[in-house]
């Protein structure tokens, strides 16, 4: 099988067609109709076998994971996803990992009605980039740069999970059986939170997708919005399984750099609090409050209303950190 086979047989071979794709895959570039008033968002994401994902992730796991940290994106800036391209570089074409990396890219593709409009199949050292666009109404967007002094902090579901899972991959830390299956799902599977961006539309001033650690990922948004917070690190939503696996101290800083959650990190006023809570209740998405922004543009951490020092290690590309 060569490029043109792969293409026809696996990744045209999807079941949504959206009625605003004018040309899809097939030509040299896709058309699409975007609806008057509306802006379209654009993200892209590249995903690098044994950096992004470890080598042995099966092809429906890396296949559904390329897809979700793209809509998560999406989901940040409040943009409602509906199309995707996507760039694979493979050693070579193996017919059942193509197969199931389709499959894993399909499926949360129709779940959130988003349909594959292009890309582009090489050969070499396995890669895999998507670019997601979503569309959001006009001057309806989320970004970093909207937050002020005495807006709320909050993020949503849990937080540290993924990162406990891959330490569990590499032997660093060994699971107990009943924690292996969920956290190895949040690591391989990640939700992006495209509900709850949507809702967020109407009560957040900031958000952000945590993806390289939530120290790290905050920092983006003091930066933009020229603001500090602090953490109460009691509030941290931490499961089980890293609170009984690390204990306390290891736990919150697994949760504050770890990264690789795809979960929402995201401001809101005191008038919009209630709002915002039930909200996002009603799309089904748990969200904690862990702090509040102040004028200090320093980011501190509290424990049991003392204050602690937590260094930044999140994960950031050619940073001696990730050796």
């Amino acid at each position: 099988m060569k490029e043109f086979d792969l293409i026809k047989h696996y990744f045209a071979q999807q079941g949504l067609n959206r009625k605003d794709v004018v040309l899809g895959i097939g030509d040299d570039c896709a058309l699409v109709q975007a609806a008057e008033r509306q802006h379209i968002a654009v993200t892209t994401d590249t995903l690098v076998a044994g950096v992004h994902f470890p080598v042995e992730t099966s092809a429906h796991a890396i296949g559904h994971k390329v897809v979700a940290v793209s809509l998560s994106d999406l989901a940040a800036v409040g943009a409602e996803p509906a199309w995707i391209s996507l760039a694979i570089t493979l050693p070579s074409i193996d017919e059942a990992w193509a197969k199931e990396f389709c499959r894993g890219v399909f499926e949360l593709c129709e779940f959130y009605n988003v349909q594959l409009i292009g890309g582009d199949t090489t050969q070499g050292p396995m890669s895999v980039t998507v670019t997601a666009q979503g569309i959001v109404p006009f001057g309806k967007h989320i970004s970093r740069t909207g937050a002020k002094a005495g807006d709320w902090l909050y993020v949503t579901g849990e937080i540290g999970d993924a990162a406990l899972a891959l330490q569990h991959v590499f032997g660093n830390i060994k699971l107990a059986q009943p924690f292996v299956e969920n956290s190895l799902k949040k690591l391989n599977y990640p939700k992006p939170r495209a509900l709850a961006g949507q809702a967020l539309r109407e009560y957040a001033t900031s958000a952000i997708d945590i993806s390289d650690g939530l120290l790290s990922d905050l920092e983006h948004i003091c930066q933009g919005s020229k603001v500090g917070a602090n953490i109460v690190l009691d509030d941290l939503p931490i499961s089980t399984a890293m609170f009984e696996t690390l204990g306390q101290e290891a736990a919150v800083e697994m949760a504050l750099n770890g990264g690789d959650d795809y979960e929402l990190l995201f401001t809101v006023s005191q008038d919009n609090k209630v709002g915002m809570e039930t909200a996002l209740a009603n799309v089904g998405v748990t969200v904690t409050c862990i702090g509040q922004l102040n004028p200090s543009e320093k980011i501190t951490t509290t424990l049991n209303s003392k204050p602690v020092l937590i260094d930044k290690k999140g994960f950031e590309h050619f940073s001696e950190n990730n050796v």
